[in-house]
């Protein structure tokens, strides 16, 4: 049986410094003092009864991509 070789894909320079930005629920976007337009929609969004959401990604905590 032969073993196909596969080659490891490289990240690139720019997707290694890429951010990514963590998920937020509502409740840290209404406490956040920094409320931003996408939060304010998601807050509005999750004050109706009966909704479900699964959280926003926020700018304000955005860290480091791959290493």
């Amino acid at each position: 049986m032969a073993k196909t070789g596969r080659k490891k894909e490289s990240v690139s320079q720019q997707d290694r410094n890429r951010f990514n930005m963590k998920v937020v629920t509502s409740d840290t976007c209404r406490v956040c003092k920094q409320q931003c337009p996408r939060g304010i929609r998601y807050m509005e969004k999750m004050s109706e009864p009966g909704a479900t959401g699964y959280g926003v990604p926020c700018i304000l905590t955005k860290g480091k991509g791959y290493k």
